[in-house]
């Protein structure tokens, strides 16, 4: 069978997706590319905004288009909100609940009687890797999220707490290093909750990880700032765990954080800061901010700003609040108007793009390990791109060599302006890269 899968959202649907691409395959299924005709089309959807939930009807159109002839599989957080009013749709032939996701193959094959290999008929590593070309792979490790902050309507959609087992992670880790995968990143809901419903802990899950597989670099995808031990910063110790988290603060001020009921305080996610750094010089920091939130007056929103110079984040990922139906946040009064959200934004998107140039320049002279991941998109043929251990993007002229999927040592020689990356796509800015040269002082 020829299958199509396509995702939307959190990185924790992509890893679910390439989970359901290797276990397909393992049942001789051919994961193919979109102008290629599929048999069965499986979408994973996202629900987190309005927006979202938009974008998923969009992708189920035009894959329904593109493949005309293809059995139609529709899951994720779309779903959990019932799919036929969410989506609108007609034409969809097995819709899978998020808590039923871990059994989507098995599914779909006994209630639209697929024909396909029996498990294992297959040649491990055989059929290559979801998404040729990739050496970076995202893993599931954990789902679902115990707590209730006010604007966040993942909690409905995926449920109670669930974790994998840890031995269950670390036989899936070592697979994908057997097909030649050089990075891992595991992900969650609410990893730093992982174990919680198992006896277990995040700490423990990545001290397995490390011990008991041969994966060169592991890396943590979202991870909320709260639950973390003191073991688990002391792990970054390790140079295979990479320097990086991406730690949502949401808002830098208080009396903002209390009306979104989060578990941490500015001083707190300042403390985190710190030992991060402490663990790791130059670790990287990455948030979100959430701008305009209910009642945002001139004063939180000025505290906002002051703190998110402060710490000298990496990278802020800034969304404008938009009511979401079944959350609290949605009822709150004084909501902030559009115009006010979007000076807010604007003026934020500066701030982000002046810390993000600062943390750049840091890195110029010196020598990183770079994962190197491919040729660029729109590039000359000369040129490939990979990132260093905290997770910054470089640009590496290799004359035409493919080098993809080695670490190279790469001495960074300057930041490449985002004028001479191209204008930013709608509102979005680009991405920030670093140019740097092969050294000569071998290879990893």
């Amino acid at each position: 069978m020829r299958v199509k899968l396509s995702t939307l959202g959190c990185r924790l649907n992509e890893a679910e997706l390439a989970g359901w691409s290797r276990e397909l395959e393992a049942r001789g299924c051919q994961i193919i590319e979109a102008e290629d005709a599929a048999d069965l089309v499986v979408l994973n959807t996202c629900a987190v905004t309005a927006e979202a939930m938009r974008k998923s009807r969009k992708q189920l159109r035009r894959l329904q288009r593109e493949h005309p002839r293809a059995q139609v599989v529709v899951s994720g957080c779309a779903v959990s909100f019932g799919a036929d009013d969410q989506l609108g749709e007609h034409g969809i032939d097995l819709t899978v609940h998020n808590r039923d996701k871990d059994r989507l193959v098995a599914l779909a094959r006994e209630a639209l009687a697929l024909p396909w290999m029996p498990e294992g008929a297959t040649e491990p590593g055989a059929a290559a890797l979801f998404a040729r070309g990739r050496q970076r792979a995202f893993v599931k490790v954990q789902d679902g999220c115990r707590y209730q902050c006010t604007f966040c309507i993942t909690t409905r959609a995926r449920g109670e707490e669930r974790s994998r087992p840890i031995a269950e992670v670390c036989r899936e880790v070592q697979r994908l290093v057997a097909d030649g995968i050089q990075e891992v990143v595991l992900t969650g809901v609410h990893a730093a909750g992982y174990g919680r419903d198992s006896g277990s802990s995040l700490d423990e899950l990545l001290a397995a990880v490390l011990a008991e597989t041969d994966v060169a670099r592991l890396r943590l995808g979202s991870v909320e700032p709260w639950d973390l031990s003191d073991r688990f910063w002391q792990l970054f110790e390790q140079p295979r765990l990479m320097p990086h988290l991406h730690l949502p603060l949401q808002s830098g001020a208080d009396s903002v954080l209390k009306r979104m009921a989060r578990r941490c305080k500015t001083r707190d996610f300042a403390r985190l800061v710190e030992t991060a750094r402490s663990a790791v010089p130059g670790f990287n920091i990455t948030t979100d901010i959430i701008v305009g939130f209910p009642g945002e007056t001139e004063h939180e929103w000025a505290q906002t700003r002051d703190f998110v110079a402060q710490m000298g984040f990496g990278d802020l990922h800034i969304f404008s609040y938009s009511p979401r139906r079944g959350t609290l946040a949605a009822t709150m009064p004084d909501q902030v108007p559009t115009a006010v959200k979007r000076e807010r934004s604007r003026a934020l998107h500066g701030l982000a793009r002046r810390l993000k140039r600062e943390h750049l320049a840091q890195q110029v002279g010196r020598i990183q390990p770079v994962l190197i991941e491919g040729f660029e998109t729109a590039g000359d043929g000369l040129t490939q791109v990979g990132y260093t251990p905290s997770y910054l993007l470089v640009r590496v002229p290799t004359g035409g060599a493919d080098l993809s999927n080695r670490i190279l040592p790469v001495r960074i020689e300057r930041v490449i302006d985002e004028a001479e990356h191209g204008p930013p796509e709608g509102n979005a800015r680009p991405p920030g890269l670093l140019l740097g040269g092969m050294s000569d002082i071998g290879t990893e």
